[in-house]
């Protein structure tokens, strides 16, 4: 006969057996379904530049100022189809408005009368030239006033791209599968891709750089302008995706 803490031994030994039996024991994965998120990420060096150029006039004599802001926007863009002829040049943002005294801007209520008049216009040349960018940009100086630039991709870059990012995102999300499987001990051919969701974030948008508006700056049309420097830099584009994965 045993006695009482001998049965309660063995009750205590046999329960820990078979905690750690069950605690060895995998978790049955059959059928699991696993939400699997993944990521690529590519970059392409820019090839495509967009500058914008303005002139500004002011005079007391509103057709004067029209006139000199008229003439100068076409010695301008003359200037820029010489330079670079491929370039794709587009006029925009024409405006004219009054310019009052300061003294009759502090008294509120009284007609006002303009003192001068403001006339301004932009154009926007795109261009792949990169190579020859400072020098047309630099020419143009002379008559037009540089606002803003940023470089990005052309349309065939872009289209490469994509096949690119596509293609990268869907090697992450297949290694990633292979991961899984193998942490939860199962073999990759169990695994099978029911859904593939690419952009499920809709997070992603491509970010446009815009141009801000700078100061006019005066200058006379015979100076030399030194060539500026420009580094057109990299896009760097991603994609997410999302797998549906069923174990067998």
């Amino acid at each position: 006969m045993l006695r009482g803490f001998e049965r309660l031994f063995i009750l205590t030994v046999s329960s820990l057996v078979f905690v750690a039996a069950y605690a060895q024991s995998p978790a049955q994965t059959t059928g699991t379904v696993v939400i699997v998120p993944a990521s690529g990420e590519v970059k392409h060096p820019n090839d495509e530049a967009k500058a914008t150029f303005m002139i500004e006039e002011q005079d007391k004599d509103k057709a004067a100022a029209a006139s000199r802001a008229n003439q100068k926007m076409k010695q301008g863009m003359e200037i820029l189809r010489r330079e670079d002829p491929q370039a794709v040049l587009q006029t925009k943002g024409y405006y004219t408005y009054p310019v009052y005294p300061e003294d009759q801007l502090r008294q509120p209520g009284k007609p006002k009368q303009p003192s001068a008049w403001r006339v301004g216009q932009y154009l926007e040349m795109t261009t792949t030239n990169l190579s020859s960018l400072p020098n047309t940009v630099a020419s143009a100086q002379r008559v037009l006033a540089l606002n803003g630039l940023q470089f990005g991709l052309t349309d065939a870059a872009s289209k490469k791209l994509d096949e690119k990012r596509i293609a990268t995102a869907y090697g992450n999300l297949t290694d990633r599968i292979s991961a899984i499987a193998k942490a939860m001990g199962r073999n990759h051919a169990d695994a099978v891709l029911e859904t593939v969701d690419f952009e499920a974030s809709g997070a992603y948008a491509p970010q446009e750089a815009h141009a801000q508006k700078t100061m006019r700056a005066a200058v006379a049309d015979t100076m030399q302008v030194e060539e500026p420097s420009f580094e057109p830099g990299e896009t760097t584009v991603t994609m997410r995706v999302v797998g549906k994965v069923k174990f067998k």
